[in-house]
C-alpha cells in the first residue's frame, strides 16, 4: 500500500502516519477540527461582553461557558452510542446539523434580549459540536496504524487553532470593537482623567459603577445600546450557521470509508460491558480526569486572559482580546512543533515536560502580576497545545475496538470547561485570596492545580502503568 511519507520506524519497518487511500477522508475530517476551535474562541470573549451588557457578577456571566461546555457532557456518551449504531459519517452530519441550529437560535435570543436564550443556544450547539469531537477525534486515530495514532491525530488537532485563530480575530474585530458599551467605557474614561493614574482594576469598578448609573437614569437609552450590542454579537453566529450549512451538504454527497472496528448492529448490552471494561482501565480513567483538569485549565486561560488585561494592564476589551490572538498563534506554532518532536521523545514525557512548565508560568502570572504576568500568561498556551490531543491518544491506546465509546468518555471531559470558568469567576468575585494581590491574580491557583493534576497522570503513565507509547 501506498503511504503517506510522514511516519515512524519501529523495528527497521515504516508505519505510515496515513494510508495514501485515507489521504482526502483525513483531509475532510481534520478540516472539522476549526469549526469547534472557532465556536470555542467567539466565545470566550463573550464573558466579558455578557457581564456588562446585562450587568451581572462575574460567576453569573461565567454561565456562558458552563452552558457552552455542558453540552459536551449532556451529548457525549449519546454521541458515542449513536455512532456505534449507525456510522462516523451519521455523526457527523448530525453535529454538523446541531451546531448549526445553535447558532441560528441567536437571532431569536438578540430580538428577546434574554441572557438564558443565548445559554440555551449555545448549550445546542455544543451538543453539535460534542458529536462532531466523539466521531472526528477517533476517526482520526483509526485512518493508520495504531502507533502512529498519537502524532495523526496531534497533525489533526493543529487544524483547531486555525478555526480558534478566526474566532478570535472576528470577536476582536466584529464584536469588541464595535460595542457601543466599549464606547461608553472610553468616553467614561475621557471625562474622568484621573482614572489614568489610577490602578486598572479599580478603574474597572467605576466604570462598572457608571453603567449601572446609567441603566437608571436614562433605562431606555440603555436599552437601546443592550439590543444593539446583542445584535452585534448575533451576527458572526448566523454567518457561521450558514458555512455550516454548506458543509453539512458536502459532507453529505461525499462517500466517507467506514474504519469502525465495531460492527453497528452489536446490543446495548455490549456497550454497557465495554463500559464496564474502561471503569476498570486505570490509565483511561486517569485519562479522563486530565482531561478534565486540561480542558479547564485551557477554558479558565483564554477567559480570563481578557479580565487580567483589563484589571491588571489597564487594556479595552478589544485590545486584551489581542492578546488572547497573540497566546493562540503561540499555541497553534506549539502544536506543530510538537507534533515534530513526538518523532523522538516518549508523548508521555513530553506531557510532563509541558505541564510542569505550564504550572510554573501560572505561578509567576498569579506572583508578578502587570505585563510580566500578561506574558506569562500568554507563554501558558504553548504549553497547552500538547495537551488535549496527547491525553486523548494515550488514554484510547490499545483500545481501538472500543474507540467510539472511550472516546465519548474523553469527549465528555470538556465538561471541565464548564465547571470551573464559574468557580473562578466566584473567586473574582469573592476578592483576593492573598491580600497583596488581585482577585483575578489569585484566581488563577485553579488553572495552576489543574496542570499539576496533568504532570501527575503523565508521570504515572510512565512510571506506574508503564505503558509503551510511541516514540
Amino acid at each position: 500500500m501506498n503511504t503517506y511519507k510522514l511516519g515512524t520506524k519501529e523495528g527497521g519497518e515504516t508505519a505510515p502516519l496515513i494510508a495514501t487511500d485515507m489521504l482526502i477522508p483525513f483531509i475532510l475530517v481534520a478540516a472539522l477540527f476549526p469549526l469547534w476551535g472557532f465556536a470555542n474562541d467567539i466565545t470566550n470573549p463573550l464573558v466579558k461582553a455578557f457581564k456588562d451588557i446585562f450587568l451581572i457578577s462575574n460567576a453569573q456571566s461565567s454561565l456562558v461557558q458552563f452552558a457552552f461546555y455542558l453540552g459536551y457532557g449532556v451529548m457525549a456518551i449519546p454521541a458515542a452510542l449513536y455512532i456505534r449504531r449507525y456510522s462516523y459519517k451519521s455523526g457527523i452530519l448530525l453535529g454538523l446539523g446541531l451546531y448549526a441550529l445553535g447558532a441560528l437560535l441567536f437571532i431569536p435570543a438578540s430580538y428577546y434580549m434574554e441572557f438564558n436564550y443565548f445559554l440555551a443556544s449555545l448549550c445546542i450547539l455544543t451538543c453539535g459540536l460534542a458529536l462532531l469531537e466523539t466521531t472526528a477525534n477517533p476517526y482520526i486515530l483509526s485512518m493508520g496504524d495504531e502507533r502512529t495514532a498519537t502524532k495523526r491525530l496531534n497533525l489533526a488537532q493543529a487544524f483547531n487553532p486555525v478555526g480558534s485563530l478566526m474566532g478570535m480575530f472576528v470577536a476582536s474585530t466584529m464584536i469588541l470593537n464595535k460595542l457601543e458599551i466599549e464606547q461608553f467605557r472610553a468616553e467614561e474614561k475621557l471625562q474622568h482623567p484621573e482614572y489614568a493614574h489610577w490602578l486598572p482594576a479599580v478603574v474597572d469598578e467605576k466604570l462598572t459603577e457608571a453603567l449601572y448609573t446609567f441603566s437608571k437614569e436614562e433605562p431606555f437609552n440603555h436599552m437601546a445600546m443592550q439590543a444593539a450590542d446583542l445584535a452585534t454579537i448575533r451576527d458572526p453566529y448566523v454567518v457561521i450557521a450558514m458555512i455550516v450549512i454548506v458543509l453539512f451538504f458536502i459532507y453529505l454527497f461525499y462517500r466517507l470509508p467506514n474504519t469502525q472496528a465495531v460492527k453497528v448492529n452489536q446490543s446495548d448490552n455490549s456497550a454497557k460491558e465495554v463500559f464496564v471494561k474502561l471503569i476498570k482501565n486505570k490509565r483511561y480513567v486517569e485519562g479522563v480526569i486530565a482531561q478534565v483538569f486540561y480542558v479547564g485549565a485551557q477554558i479558565m486561560c483564554w477567559t480570563f486572559i481578557i479580565h487580567y488585561g483589563m484589571t491588571e494592564v489597564g487594556s479595552t476589551a478589544s485590545e486584551a482580546q489581542n492578546y488572547n490572538i497573540v497566546a493562540m498563534c503561540v499555541f497553534l506554532a506549539s502544536r506543530f512543533i510538537c507534533t515534530f518532536l513526538l518523532n523522538w521523545v516518549n508523548a508521555a514525557l513530553l506531557l510532563m515536560i509541558f505541564a510542569i512548565a505550564a504550572a510554573s508560568l501560572t505561578f509567576a502570572v498569579i506572583f508578578t502580576g502587570g505585563m510580566l504576568g500578561l506574558y506569562c500568561l500568554i507563554a501558558v498556551s504553548g504549553c497547552m497545545s500538547l495537551m488535549f490531543p496527547t491525553i486523548y491518544g494515550i488514554s484510547l491506546g490499545g483500545l481501538k475496538a472500543d474507540a467510539s465509546i472511550a472516546s465519548s468518555g474523553l469527549v465528555m471531559a470538556i465538561v471541565g470547561g464548564a465547571l470551573m470558568p464559574p468557580l473562578q469567576g466566584q473567586m473574582i468575585d469573592a476578592g483576593p485570596l492573598i491580600k497583596s494581590l488581585s482577585a483575578v491574580q489569585t484566581s488563577f491557583l485553579l488553572p495552576l492545580i489543574s496542570f499539576m493534576v496533568i504532570a501527575v497522570f503523565a508521570y504515572r503513565v510512565i512510571y506506574i502503568h508503564k505503558t509503551s507509547v510511541e516514540k
